[in-house]
Parts: C-alpha cells; structure tokens; sequence
C-alpha cells in the first residue's frame, strides 16, 4: 500500500479546473505580498508607538479611518476593521482612555454614539502620517512620479478586487 493510504497512492479529491494560480506571476505576487504585509505589520507598530506608547497596533487602523472619514459609529468601524462590537468597545475604550478619540451622541440616533479623533489624536495622526509619506518619498525617491501614482492605482485596484 502506498504512503497515499488508498491504494494507489493518486489522489481521488475531484480536480477545479486549473485557474493560473501556478503561473509565475502569481507565485510572484504571493511572495511579494507575503513581504509588503510583513514589513506593513512592523511598520504599523511603530507607527503606533510614535502615535502613543500604549497604543495597541491594532487600534492604529481605526485612527486612521476617523482620520480620514470623520466621525463614525462604532458599529460602522467594527464592520469596517471587521471585528465584533465587544472587540470594538475595548479598543475604543482604550482609545478614550489614552485621549485620542471621543463619543458623543449620534444626533439621527438618540441611542447611537458617533467617534471623532480628539484634537491630541488628529494631531499626533497627522504628524505619524506626515513622517510615514516622508519615508515613502525616500524609499521611492528614484522612481518615476508616475509610476508612483500607477503602483497606488494597481494597489487600489488589488485591494478592490480582494474585497468581492
């Protein structure tokens, strides 16, 4: 008998059609990607510290959302970080607690809270944010500005398509 343990040693799981995922510019992508997020999770933990040194990485997104959306309800950043609301209260009580966002009443919905970045929080966002671009530039300071613009667009383009 074979290692396979049925008889055969082939695999009898039915087949998808091949979708190119062998090509190698997929197994390019895979491993590029794998280092872009690697080097994105460091990055977002310094970046968190020089925020606050008590700020969790994970709650640096939700800066960041408030920073470029405004005020929104914490149903609508749990949805949008995709977490669930008892995850989203801890760290937006985390958040009040270090000062960088607020809640106040929701004004359509006497029930409802609506979170804004606190002037110390839209502040602090917008030096870490400023420094960040400044690294960007940098890094990127020999390419071509339009192929700048044409990675952010094929990002744009990446993160739409992952998002069906």
């Amino acid at each position: 008998m074979h290692e396979g343990g049925n008889g055969d040693g082939g695999d009898t799981s039915p087949q998808a059609p091949d979708s190119g995922v062998k090509q190698p510019g997929y197994l390019a992508l895979e491993r590029e990607l794998t280092v872009l997020l690697r080097r994105a999770r460091a990055s977002q933990g310094e970046m968190s510290r020089a925020v606050h040194p008590d700020l969790e990485p994970s709650a640096y997104g939700l800066l960041v959302r408030l920073d470029e959306c405004g005020k929104q309800r914490a149903t609508e950043l749990a949805a949008f970080i995709g977490v669930g609301k008892a995850t989203m209260s801890r760290q937006l009580h985390a958040l009040e607690e270090l000062g960088l966002v607020t809640r106040e009443p929701d004004p359509a919905d006497g029930r409802a809270w609506l979170v804004a970045l606190t002037p110390e929080g839209r502040s602090r966002m917008s030096r870490v944010r400023e420094a960040r671009r400044e690294r960007y530039a940098r890094g990127l300071a020999d390419w071509d500005p339009g192929e700048v613009t044409e990675l952010a667009r094929l990002l744009h383009q990446l993160n739409r398509g992952m998002e069906k």
